[in-house]
This record gives C-alpha cells, structure tokens and sequence, in this order.
C-alpha cells in the first residue's frame, strides 16, 4: 500500500494540490483544535502531458442551484442512462455524443501503461483457510455496461485477467471455503455442481449484450487452480474474443502470447476487426446448414437456407464481434440437387462470402470470396471424389461438430455417432476382404501414418553426405515448427521429443486400463478393479475400428 508521502506526491502530479490536512475533522470545533487550518495549495494549470483535451462541452449537474460537472466521484447508472451528483445528490439524465467518456489508446497509452504499473497485490490479508474474494462476474458486468453506454455497434473489445475463481456475487462458481473443492466433472454429471447453472446464466447474459453491442471479450485466466472458465466460455465464444489459459501471468509464454494481441500488420494497423457480419450465398444445388464457431445468428432466412441445422443454422449471415488474420468458421452445407434431376456434365457448383467488418483503422470494411468446384457423379467417378479429399480440414470439421453436440447432447452417444461416422468412412473408402480385419487398407487419402525414425537419428545417419536427404528431413520438422511458433496464438509450449523419449510423456498423458493398483504387483492374477481413464489407447482403437469396417454385420 502507498504510504501517505507517496499519497499526497501522487494527488501533486495528478491535479496540482496539497492540502495541509488530508483527513480531515468531522467538527467544527475538533478542526479549529488542530491549530493549523484545513486548507491547500492548488496549481490550476499543473502540466500533464498525458492528460489529453476532450472535445465536448462539460456535463452540468440539472440542478440550477448546483450545476455541479459530472466526474469520476459520481455514480452512473448505465442502464437507466443517469448519474447522481455526488455535491447535491440530484439524478441527473446522460446524454451521449465523438467518444465522451473514452479515448483512443493511443492518446491515453501513457496513463494505462502508468497504471498497470502502479497496480499492486491486494494488501488485504485472507484468513487461512479460505480463498481470495473475487467479485468477477460484478466487474465484468460493468465493463461490459460501460462500453454499451458509451459505444454501441462500435468495435471494442473487454480484457478480463483472472488469478483464481469468482468466489462472491453473481457469477460466483465456488465458495470462499478451501475446505470445499471447486465443481468436478463428476460433479456436473449428477447435477451437483452448486453454482454452476446461476453463474452460466450469469454471463451469459453478459456475453449476449456484449455480442448485440458489436463488443468482444477477451478472457486470460492464470492460476495453478482451475478459474470458473467453464462458466465464463460463453463470453469468448459469443464474441469471437480471446481465451488463454496458464500457470501464471509472469511465464515468458503468456507474456509473448499477450504481446501478439497487439501485433500490427505491414501498415502499421492492430491485427484485429470488429462488428463482422458474415453472408453465405449459394448455388441453386446448395443449401446452408449451419456455422460453428465464434458466432451468433443474425436470423436472416432465405432459399439458400437448409431445413436441416448443423451448428448454429436457420440462417444465411451470421454476427461475428472479434476477428483477426487466424479467426476460423465451419460453415455447414446441403446438396439439395435431386437424384433424377443430373446436373451437366462439367457442372460447377458455387458459393460466396461476403464479409463485412470494422477495420481497426475504424474504417468499414467488405470482403467478397467466391470459390466454385466442379460436380462429379459418385456412382461412376468415386476415385476422383476420394482423390479430392481433404482429411485434415475434415477432421477438424467433425471435430467440430462433435464439440458442438457434446454441448446438448450425453457423451457417450457423441462418441457413439462419431464412432459410426468414422466406421461408415471406412466401409466406403477403404479396402479390404470382408470379415479380415488385416486385410483392411486405406488410399493415402485417407490415411496419414507417422513416421517413427528415432532409430537413423541415433545411428547417425543425418551425418553422412550419402544421407543429405534424410538430414533435411529431420530439419524440415523443425522450421515448420519455428515458423508455427511465429504465427500461432496463443503461445505454445515447444517440445522435441521422440516416441519412447522421456519429453514424450507430455504427450502420452492417459492411464493404462489394463493395469490398476491392484493387479500391478500381482504374479499370474487375472483380476483388476475399474478405474476412471480417459480412453483406450490408439492401437486397440484402430483394431476394433478394422474389425468393424470389414464386418459383413455393419
């Protein structure tokens, strides 16, 4: 805490005044006591090369008496848009007109850099035994009232940093008492997770006033201790901002991470755009089905619009309140062309985007792509379809989807229908002699196998001129990684191991269900108990699924 020297030293730098007394009596008569006078010493024009003109007249308290200025002192009710004069109490109407109560951060960078400076621990000390107070759900309740006063349908964005989880007021997610954990994912599961569906309503509805308003939310949770992110994902997700999550704020990972929200383009421009709108046209044969990602419906019906939803569908445009150079949507469609209505041979079928955002010079924006790909009948050209298959971005097109079914949908049965889609995947494109899973084989298309080289590493093979080819290809890893470290957000964590390396735990983080406490010591036993793991391993995964595709029951 600031002692009353750098007290006063601080309110001479801000505002140009020293008072004799900064407590000051309550009496008359206890002030005339004091022998020296209540008074101060005032600088009218202190310089402050960081405090910047605004340009509007001064607000005035209504009251003729008092006409007191408006100021931070007074408390402003942003939702029924008033403000109470904290000189003669009068609630007074706000009027708002080019930026009021905010600046451009780069007229007040020097004032915000000042003050996360001077920002320190809180000196109040926490009763052994119990958690920090947090008030989140409050203190994102008024950021987010601030901007909708102030900038509606203007691009801004909320940074919210959190070290632990709410723990009083709205959005709260677990007491103050350590003695009670945190919710479990045992817990969600039999609904006894205590604050959990008043804290999600919680932000929610912050984060669905944010996303009206054009406004995103960025959310970055440091803590060795889980944070509420399940309750707050909404916020993010909504609004297309960002969610970090790490050990702490000081790791050289979340600093770079956070430095990369600001990089700036060739032109010297924020890499980030606000208020988007998305519209997807289509062809005759296409419909939309949906879009999955940092989105919300605009509601926008058409004949481009499927009846069939995948994601969040029932609409050709979508509202999108933060992008930037990596954002990504899935976006769902439908062939809606009739069996017995052949489109011309040569057909193409197309779509188009149009993108329509506020750039972050504040400038709008519009961005039209528009991509058409040639129609194939699957009867007589099936090897061309599967040779134009993409199984990356269709992994992370199902991956999607999953995700987005897991939110309404039990675990198990997701799992079930993207067991089912992958085994029908199999049956259609692989090849292999019915009821001999060994036989079963997939094109290169479909099937990405790694490459497990330890061995020639250690051997030295890399350092042969005969084997140049084989450096490069150990080299060629290692610069796509640099070069994903350079671009991806948030930071990652690099690791460069090898299969069986001690690095390589990491990756191997599942618990074997063939071993337990109990059967790990035993000679010949064939017991064991249940334990809780996170799945069975990739082997015994791609045996079953063999089994399965070749079954002549499937």
């Amino acid at each position: 805490m600031a002692t009353y020297l750098e007290f006063i030293q601080q309110n001479e730098e801000r505002d140009g005044v020293r008072f004799s007394w900064n407590v000051w009596s309550s009496s008359r008569l206890e002030a005339t006591r004091m022998v020296v006078p209540l008074a101060c010493l005032f600088t009218p024009l202190k310089e402050r090369p960081d405090l910047p003109p605004v340009q509007y007249e001064p607000v005035l308290c209504s009251r003729p008496t008092c006409k007191a200025i408006l100021n931070p002192l007074c408390q402003v009710d942003y939702r029924a848009k008033l403000w109470a004069c904290n000189f003669c109490f009068q609630r007074n109407q706000v009027y708002y007109k080019s930026c009021r109560f905010l600046q451009p951060i780069h007229k007040i960078d020097m004032n915000l850099t000042d003050l996360l400076g001077e920002l320190q621990r809180d000196p109040w000390p926490v009763t052994q035994g119990k958690r920090p107070l947090r008030s989140t759900g409050v203190a994102l309740s008024i950021a987010v009232g601030l901007l909708e006063g102030t900038f509606p349908n203007t691009g801004a964005r909320i940074m919210l940093f959190t070290g632990g989880p709410p723990t009083q007021g709205p959005g709260m997610v677990v007491g103050d008492e350590l003695k009670i954990p945190i919710r479990s994912w045992h817990d969600i599961e039999k609904d006894n997770a205590r604050f959990m569906k008043k804290a999600t309503k919680h932000y929610e509805m912050l984060a669905n006033r944010t996303a009206a308003n054009g406004h995103c939310i960025d959310i970055y949770a440091c803590a060795l201790d889980q944070t509420g992110l399940l309750e707050m994902k909404c916020c993010a997700n909504l609004t297309g901002g960002h969610m970090v999550m790490g050990d702490s704020f000081n790791t050289s990972l979340f600093k770079q991470t956070f430095q990369r929200v600001f990089s700036k383009d060739f032109n010297g421009d924020f890499r980030m755009a606000f208020g988007a709108t998305l519209e997807v046209k289509t062809s005759r044969e296409l419909k939309i089905a949906g879009a999955i990602g940092p989105c919300v419906s605009l509601n926008v019906k058409g004949p481009c619009v499927s009846e069939n939803e995948l994601g969040v569908g029932g609409t050709s445009q979508w509202k999108i309140c933060g992008l930037d150079p990596t954002s990504t949507l899935g976006i769902y469609f439908e062939v809606v062309n009739q069996h017995n209505a052949p489109i011309p041979q040569g057909g193409r079928g197309a779509i188009q985007f149009v993108t329509q955002y506020q750039h972050s010079s504040t400038q709008r924006r519009i961005r039209v792509t528009t991509i058409a790909r040639n129609w194939a009948d699957a009867q007589s050209q099936l090897k061309h379809i599967e040779a134009a298959f993409d199984q990356e971005a269709a992994a992370v097109l199902m991956a999607r989807l999953g995700v987005f079914r897991a939110e309404s949908e039990e675990g198990p049965d997701v799992l079930r229908w993207l067991d089912r889609q992958l085994i029908r995947l199999c049956q259609k494109f692989g090849q292999y002699n019915k009821e001999d899973p060994t036989s079963f084989r997939l094109s290169d298309s479909f099937s990405l196998y790694p490459q497990t080289i330890a061995q020639w590493r250690k051997a030295g093979y890399q350092d042969m001129p005969e084997y140049e080819n084989f450096k490069h290809l150990l080299q060629a890893p290692l610069d796509d990684a640099q070069e994903i470290l350079q671009a991806r957000f948030p930071m990652p964590r690099y690791i460069n191991t090898e299969h069986g390396g001690s690095q390589a735990r990491f990756l191997l983080s599942k618990v074997n269900p063939s071993q337990t406490h109990n059967n790990l010591y035993a000679w010949g036993q064939e017991t064991g108990a249940p334990i809780l793991t996170d799945d069975v391993s990739l082997q015994v995964f791609m045996d079953h699924l063999k089994k399965l595709a070749v079954s002549s029951a499937c």
